[in-house]
């Protein structure tokens, strides 16, 4: 074989081993479509029996609901802190949600009592996990959700989507939202489980929810003083 056709042959080769390992570009890495995401997710968190949440926000002077964090079980019961703003001053106050009644009290005395239908007019957390009201219900009624990259989640890897989020399911996540929001979800990639939504309210205002410790134990104890 002549010099010439020894490197024609071998410039083949090289091309042709270039193409099989190169395919398709993006077939390896192509992600998933958002609306099968969001399906799956709203699926597997119509499992979850517990989990423990945080919701904070940013610039947000229209929100009475500053942060709040706690655990939630499945069943309606929770404990945990909120953070509310009363005429321009910021009170901590401590909750426990056991069947009907909401205990609470703030940095100094003991705990009082409301009911929870009086609770839910300020923010009702046990909705969270409640199918019919809940995360849920933000992830089947997304509209038009786009997968847009995979991230890592407090050390999960997840996918982040887009997608407008209903203003009236979003109320019972975190009060007084009054428009619908084109908010971020975090999606873990392992369980299909929602890790973090971001909701843009304004140029520069947000609220982030996360949630963490899927089906832990929980149990929530009513208070004694």
């Amino acid at each position: 074989m002549s010099a010439r056709r020894i490197i024609i042959a071998a410039l083949a080769t090289a091309l042709s081993l270039v193409t099989a390992c190169s395919g398709d570009p993006g077939s390896q890495d192509a992600l998933p479509g958002g609306p099968d995401l969001v399906k799956k997710s709203a699926a597997a968190m119509r499992t979850v029996k517990s989990a423990a949440f945080t919701m904070e926000t940013e610039n947000t002077p229209q929100l009475r609901v500053k942060k709040a964090a706690g655990r939630l079980s499945a069943t309606g019961d929770a404990d945990g802190t909120l953070q509310l703003d009363f005429a321009g001053s910021l009170q901590e106050i401590s909750f426990v949600l056991a069947g009907d009644t909401v205990y609470f009290k703030g940095v100094t005395g003991g705990f009082q009592r409301m009911s929870r239908s009086q609770l839910a007019s300020i923010y009702d957390p046990s909705a969270i996990l409640d199918p019919d009201r809940g995360i849920v219900q933000l992830l089947s009624g997304a509209l038009d959700p786009e997968t847009k990259a995979e991230e890592k989640v407090g050390g999960a890897d997840a996918y982040r989507l887009e997608a407008t989020l209903s203003q009236q399911i979003l109320a019972a996540l975190v009060p007084d939202i009054a428009q619908n929001v084109d908010g971020v979800l975090w999606i873990d990639k392992a369980t299909s489980r929602l890790l973090k939504a971001e909701l843009p309210l304004s140029a520069t205002g947000k609220a982030t929810v996360s949630l963490t410790d899927y089906d832990v134990p929980v149990q929530v104890t009513a208070p004694t003083g």
